[in-house]
């Protein structure tokens, strides 16, 4: 344990008007702090258990019911209640229990299924880390999660540790899925009936349409033959994602052998890349041959450069991996891969009613669907290097009709402004604020969250969405209605106040320039009444200002540096006067009504990444218990 009166401590006396992006903050965490209860009590039972259906057939739709409430232990990270931590650790228990019992769960995890969809419902999973990463149970899990992918466990072999090779794009905890059966997909039948054809050789389906009907037998069954034949073997951009799983395990114990299944496993695809003359290919066969099922074709994988979503399929994937061996190395070098497939697409642009746009997906043909490159990808790597180079990416192509000001509307996947599901769709309006571009950012982001907060707490009480009489068996896509009526919408406040794009949704980890611990209650997050800014982020330094709005009590914070403690402070100026500060922790008491303008120096890059907080160190924790063999 710390001892706080160690730390280097300031203490900030200017009383100031609150500024109104402050009382939103505040706000947004009164709301939530009573909603996701309600939230929690009108769709589980007492013991987490989900209001639904007796039965579940199919691999589709075991992330789903996690997204609806993974926000919640990231909120208490924030500085939400304990009673949501606490809530959400039941949820946790209780979806985990009862896809168990549907089938589809097996050890606490996926039994088969895709990394895209892995990391969504990882998320809930890796934010407990944030919230308390003293629970032996969590990192017990971590061990044993990772376990499925590095080759230590012995009945999910999922990896090829010689080829360094992921064995198919479904895999789990049963281990890879060479064979996939009608009845994984038959949930998902009618949501793909709106998605263009998985293959170009569908016996009666032109290869260029934008549906296709999946809910037809024969062509079901046809299209089952050509995934098992060409992409149920081997690897695909898409298992990157589990790049984070590794690194989760690495920030639990420190354990070097995470670190290295990242490195190894991004290098794997750097080389693939090379081979293939600069592009990444997206599906390798068993042998780690390009294209070994797909007639040496380097396009047409599960999730690849055609089908279902494009390009967005590796870039996300690409970043992530790309973004945590740099943030378990330090090492900007390991961001080139994204990087280059940034630049390859932005070589292919053409002109369309003047917009700069690049093609989206290859077919046999060459590359089609062109489309305006979005900001997002350059921002994930400028977040971490700082560099010019990729705040560029971030900003060529730049089409100001979709990213200028705050897009409410959270569009789904494929929308042209990137929104998506997770209420996270302003990445590329958050970059233009920290460069300096959009100076009211904060208050129209945090007004139009609350809006939205507004609308999914009236959502959810509406009687259609009663749980206990509507019917839950009229479609599949019944699946989705936690995560799409959650009232969870942080967006703002994890922009905001730790200074970072919120999470890459589909498995990234929450990086970012800061954290904070209250000091007093000895948890996470931003003590009771204080708000946080961070409106500047330069390589060597960040831009914090913060509040607290209770003019009758003092409130002690804690600000670490880095979401994982990753880098360390170099002295600093409070209200423009200088003070030194070294280390990982900061300790700054606002008096009542105080406002503190801070300008940070640190050294990035400086720690391994952990889970450790000022009263407990995560690898320190109790040794995983150990079971019996045979």
């Amino acid at each position: 344990m710390t001892d706080l009166s160690k730390l280097p401590q300031i203490i900030a006396t200017r009383i100031a008007t609150i500024p109104k992006w402050a009382l939103l903050q505040r706000q947004i965490f009164s709301v939530l702090d009573r909603a996701a209860i309600e939230f929690a009590d009108r769709y589980t039972r007492a013991d987490g258990t989900l209001i639904w259906r007796d039965r579940w057939p199919g691999m589709d739709g075991s992330d789903d019911p996690y997204e609806g409430f993974m926000n919640m232990p990231l909120f208490y990270a924030l500085g939400g209640s304990e009673e949501v931590y606490l809530r959400s650790r039941t949820i946790w228990d209780g979806i985990t229990w009862q896809w168990t019992e549907y089938g589809q769960v097996h050890r606490e995890y996926d039994a088969y299924y895709d990394w895209m969809h892995h990391g969504e419902s990882n998320l809930f999973f890796y934010f407990f880390g944030l919230a308390d990463p003293g629970v032996p149970k969590d990192r017990q899990r971590a061990r044993r999660f990772a376990g499925f992918y590095n080759g230590e466990d012995k009945e999910a072999l999922n990896y090829d540790a010689d080829k360094h090779l992921i064995r198919s794009p479904i895999s789990g905890s049963r281990g890879p899925r060479f064979e996939q059966t009608g009845e994984d997909w038959s949930t998902h039948r009618e949501i793909l009936d709106n998605y263009l054809p998985p293959f170009e050789d569908i016996p009666g389906i032109d290869r260029y349409a934008t549906a296709t009907p999946w809910s037809n037998d024969a062509t079901y069954a046809d299209i089952l033959e050509r995934i098992n034949s060409r992409q149920s073997r081997g690897d695909v951009p898409l298992n990157l994602g589990a790049t984070s799983l590794m690194t989760h395990a690495f920030a639990y114990t420190g354990d070097e052998k995470y670190r290295a299944w990242v490195i190894d496993y991004l290098g794997a695809w750097t080389e693939r890349t090379a081979r293939n003359g600069g592009i990444t290919p997206d599906n390798i066969g068993l042998s780690g041959d390009i294209g070994e099922y797909n007639d040496g074709k380097w396009w047409g994988g599960y999730y690849g450069w055609r089908w279902p979503h494009g390009s967005f399929s590796l870039l996300e994937p690409l970043c992530i991996a790309g973004v945590n061996a740099a943030l378990l190395t330090g090492d900007m070098a390991h961001l080139d891969l994204p990087r280059s497939q940034l630049d390859m697409l932005w070589d292919l642009r053409r002109e369309e009613n003047g917009i700069q746009v690049v093609p989206n997906r290859h077919y046999d043909a060459g590359w089609r669907d062109f489309r305006p490159m979005h900001p997002m990808y350059g921002t994930y790597l400028w977040n971490v290097s700082m560099a010019e180079e990729d705040a560029e990416r971030a900003e060529r192509g730049w089409t100001g009709h979709l990213f200028d000001e705050v897009n409410p509307a959270y569009h789904g996947y494929g929308a042209s402004n990137g929104g998506h599901m997770g209420f996270n769709g302003n990445t590329a309006q958050w970059f233009k604020f920290i460069r300096g571009g959009y100076p009211n950012y904060p208050e129209a982001l945090l007004e139009a969250n609350l809006t939205t907060i507004s609308n999914q707490i009236a959502n959810f009480r509406a009687p259609e969405n009663d749980p206990e009489t509507m019917d839950h068996f009229r479609e599949s896509m019944t699946i989705h209605m936690w995560q799409q009526l959650t009232p969870m919408v942080l967006e703002g406040l994890a922009q905001l106040t730790l200074g970072g794009p919120m999470h890459v949704y589909h498995g990234g980890l929450q990086l970012a320039r800061f954290r904070y611990f209250d000091a007093d209650a000895q948890r996470p997050g931003l003590p009771p009444g204080v708000a946080a800014l961070v409106d500047r982020l330069a390589d060597a330094s960040a831009a914090l200002t913060l509040v607290n709005t209770d003019a009758l009590a003092a409130r002690r914070v804690v600000i670490q540096a880095g979401v994982f403690g990753e880098h360390v402070f170099d002295g600093g100026s409070l209200d423009g006067e200088r003070f030194d500060a070294a280390g990982r922790w900061l300790l700054v008491t606002l008096a009542p009504g105080a406002t503190a303008q801070l300008e940070l120096g640190m050294c990035r890059f400086a720690n391994a990444p952990n889970y450790d907080t000022p009263w407990q160190s995560a690898a320190s924790g109790p040794a995983p218990l150990i079971g019996r063999e045979g």
